[in-house]
């Protein structure tokens, strides 16, 4: 988050961050949102047109409202358009191609030294696994990354429920 830069950029990038991770919202469809789509008093995101055409409504958590809201106040004086937006030039205003929102995230992850390849798709994973550990049930963690099968949540949190050792392993064939 530091990495993402003081500028208008940076603060819309920091916005894309707090809805993909803290809403678990695919890419597509963060970018898909208008600004008719948030209501932070119910703390609501929705997702009018998610993967296979599906309507939704997520919950979004304080951080990642507190992240929206300084991109939302700049998102004012631009031309009408997509809550997350092209900034400069003759297309301000406009939907952010994701493929640009991809670089930028890479590059924002680079900068924080970041040494594996980063995917956006990478903070949804990290959402789910989140809300597993905190004990939230399944079926919920289903509705809100708005997956038709439980068994593909399941793979998102599997990571949750995997123990982890503090301690290297002694076991001679799995060093």
């Amino acid at each position: 988050m530091r990495t993402a830069g003081d500028g208008a950029e940076g603060v819309r990038l920091r916005a894309l961050i707090g809805i993909l991770w803290r809403a678990g919202l695919r890419i597509s469809e963060a970018l898909a949102l208008a600004e008719t789509d948030l209501d932070p008093v119910r703390g609501a995101v929705l997702v009018r047109r998610g993967k296979d055409g599906k309507r939704r409504e997520v919950g979004m958590d304080r951080w990642g409202w507190e992240q929206l809201r300084p991109w939302l106040e700049q998102r004012a004086t631009l031309p009408v358009g997509a809550s997350l937006c092209v900034l400069h030039g003759p297309t301000a205003g406009r939907a952010w191609a994701a493929s640009a929102a991809r670089e930028e995230l890479r590059a924002a992850a680079v900068r924080a030294g970041v040494r594996r390849r980063f995917a956006p798709h990478q903070l949804r994973h990290a959402h789910a696994v989140e809300m597993a550990r905190e004990g939230i049930p399944i079926t919920v963690i289903q509705r809100q990354l708005g997956h038709a099968d439980l068994g593909v949540t399941s793979v998102y949190c599997a990571a949750s429920i995997t123990p982890r050792s503090s301690t290297p392993s002694t076991n001679a064939e799995h060093p």
